[in-house]
């Protein structure tokens, strides 16, 4: 299914408005009050856990079934990097050297 510019745009300011929606519903609701100290620890981890959802399927999903590859490989290194707090720059160039490398000979 392909979509024309229009209904991409349509798409593009719907996803804007509903995102505005949502994020004045909670104050709108809340009227000032304030949350209890577990549902800002809940709040905090929401975002982390998107992203990680995020980042496993952009890694693992290939069309509409799983697969792993090089890019999987380049991905969990940096991750790796990253979590020995190595810099991000080497982090991202030592990926690509490495997904490269593995695609050559994959």
């Amino acid at each position: 299914m392909t979509l024309s510019s229009g209904q991409i745009w349509v798409l593009i300011i719907a996803c804007a408005v509903l995102t505005a929606v949502i994020k004045g519903v909670g104050p709108v609701l809340l009227g000032g009050r304030v949350l209890p100290g577990w549902f800002d620890r809940v709040v905090v981890l929401m975002a982390p856990a998107l992203l990680s959802a995020l980042v496993v399927t952009a890694v693992l999903a290939d069309g509409c079934t799983w697969s792993v590859g090089a890019h999987t490989v380049g991905v969990a290194v940096a991750g790796v990097m990253l979590w020995r707090r190595l810099p991000l720059v080497l982090c991202v160039a030592v990926a690509v050297v490495l997904t490269a490398l593995l695609r050559m000979w994959w």
